[in-house]
């Protein structure tokens, strides 16, 4: 078993970094391989709504950035963390372009547990975890909670060490969505199917 973390800042090994590495860690401790995988800070596309992804195969159609890359990761994946850090009350631009595109191409998401964390200087946090949170309510992926939102303060590395409260969060935050991954894997194994998914049902509100 595996979970893919995505890592959403221009700055590798930064603060939103030293929050994913503390979630990867308590995700470790169950015997759960993690991948922790940097978003390139090299342009990347916003989706168009083009539709053209909408033949199952798991793509977008537009193959110049990352997103088929980290589309082609989410099928052997069985959970994902969506990291960012927060800029102007909000997540980084780059996370919100690359997750419109995966949300809307994948077809791998459901039922797969996932989170979001995020990290800032000082406010905008809780905003942005409710941006990114969407991303796994219209997928249908259950969510793993922790003892506090997930969200770790700093403007480097360093000060997000400090942040002692905010680490453990994130331990917490990794430690939950691996006993959900690893319950999941039980239920499936004692006979639990997940539920049948609905046939789409597009209601247009303009007659």
């Amino acid at each position: 078993m595996k979970v893919l973390l995505l890592n959403g800042s221009p700055h590798e090994k930064g603060s939103t970094y030293t929050a994913l590495r503390a979630v990867a860690d308590g995700i470790e401790e169950s015997g759960i391989e993690t991948e922790i995988y940097h978003i390139s800070p090299e342009p990347v596309r916003g989706c168009m709504a083009c539709f053209g992804c909408m033949d199952g195969k798991n793509r977008c159609i537009h193959d110049d950035d990352e997103v088929n890359i980290i589309l082609e990761k989410l099928e052997t994946a069985d959970g994902l963390v969506l990291g960012s850090p927060v800029y102007y009350a909000s997540p980084n631009g780059h996370v919100l372009s690359v997750m419109d595109r995966v949300s809307f191409a994948s077809t791998c998401l459901k039922g797969k547990p996932g989170a979001a964390v995020c990290s800032a200087r000082r406010a905008g946090t809780t905003a942005t975890l409710d941006a990114l949170n969407k991303y796994f309510q219209i997928a249908g992926m259950p969510i793993a909670a922790s003892t506090y939102w997930p969200m770790i303060h700093g403007q480097s590395a360093e000060q997000a060490e400090q942040d002692l409260e905010g680490l453990q969060a994130m331990r917490v935050l990794g430690r939950n969505l691996a006993w959900l991954i690893r319950s999941i894997e039980a239920g499936k194994a004692a006979g639990i199917q997940p539920p049948e998914t609905e046939e789409k049902v597009w209601t247009n509100f303009i007659r």
